[in-house]
């Protein structure tokens, strides 16, 4: 059964998944953004578990528990230097690391935040076309994954990400047909 995609409006450090994934820098210094927010609600345990496994390459990711949060892990994927900023290719060595990282933990169920629009200063639409690109492709082969939940923080990322979700599967399925 292939995986099903989601797109939801809301916090990332509130939804029950096996994994959340974290906008880290390769520091994995847990400052402001999303990363804040899991330092704050996750607990002391998730930034010890950074510190301990800190730094890591550029476009890597690492995996903590989930502390006190509903999910089981973070999957820190660091698509910036502390203080740098995101760049497409950061973006989309970062994203299919952290589908690697789920792999390896069997994981079934992951929510991505859009990853280096925040602090990074990445803009949002090619936000949104370098992880779907990067999803779907993942997606061809075998997966644990069965739900993937893009958790956007507004209404205007929420229909970003949609818009470009129906662009990449019309462009897919048209591409289908003429081959």
């Amino acid at each position: 059964m292939p995986a099903k995609i989601h797109f939801i409006e809301g916090d990332i450090t509130d939804v029950a998944v096996d994994a959340i994934v974290n906008a880290a820098n390769n520091d994995l210094i847990l400052g402001a953004g999303v990363a804040g927010a899991i330092r704050r609600k996750g607990g002391p345990r998730i930034e010890e578990e950074c510190e301990r496994i800190g730094p890591i390459a550029l476009g890597a990711s690492a995996v903590t528990t989930g502390g006190n949060l509903k999910a089981l892990y973070v999957i820190h994927a660091a698509s910036m230097k502390l203080g740098g900023r995101t760049t497409a290719d950061s973006l989309r060595l970062a994203t299919r690391s952290a589908l690697m990282r789920a792999e390896e933990k069997a994981i079934r169920s992951i929510a991505f935040p859009a990853i280096g629009t925040g602090v990074a200063g990445f803009p949002l639409e090619e936000c949104a076309r370098v992880m779907l690109k990067e999803v779907l492709e993942h997606l061809k082969s075998r997966s644990s994954l069965e739900k993937i939940y893009f958790v956007l923080y507004d209404d205007a990322a929420l229909k970003t990400f949609e818009d470009t979700y129906k662009q990449l599967t019309a462009q897919s399925a048209q591409g289908m047909e003429e081959g």
